[in-house]
């Protein structure tokens, strides 16, 4: 069964002085502010649709990766994962830095990397983003 994600975004103005809000359907979070001076300068004013895709990607990205290491057996006691999604205005985003650090009983570090490679190929979100390098840190747990 298919599951339909929705959200919502108002703009007004032009890009560079115009001001915007992008909400989820779910509620599962507030109406964030979108300005193109949070995106393209300074992300302490507000938040991004990189922003946006960082945090779908990171919480993909980590699911993939336990389900994979408990369908190998080794199902985790956690998983810190964060995705940094590189803007450059004029360009667009540019590239995707993936970092895990995990807590996984009975597996060396190699068999972790290797199931974190498998992860970061098969998330949906990987795969959706796939026009965009995507690289992948693995830290020691």
């Amino acid at each position: 069964m298919a599951v339909e994600s929705r959200a919502e975004a108002k703009w007004s103005g032009d890009l560079a002085g115009g001001r915007g809000t992008v909400k989820p359907g779910s509620g599962a979070f507030s109406e964030l502010a979108l300005t193109w001076h949070a995106r393209a300068e300074d992300r302490a004013s507000g938040s991004s649709p990189e922003e946006l895709i960082a945090a779908a990607h990171a919480g993909c990205f980590a699911m993939a990766l336990s389900n994979g290491l408990a369908k190998a057996g080794h199902t985790p006691r956690e998983l810190q994962t964060s995705a940094t999604v590189t803007f450059q205005a004029g360009e667009g985003i540019t590239g995707i830095h993936l970092t895990v650090r995990g807590d996984v009983p009975g597996l060396d570090a190699a068999g972790f990397k290797e199931q974190a490679e498998a992860a970061k190929e098969g998330c949906p979100v990987s795969k959706a983003l796939a026009a965009v390098p995507i690289t992948l840190e693995v830290l020691e747990s």
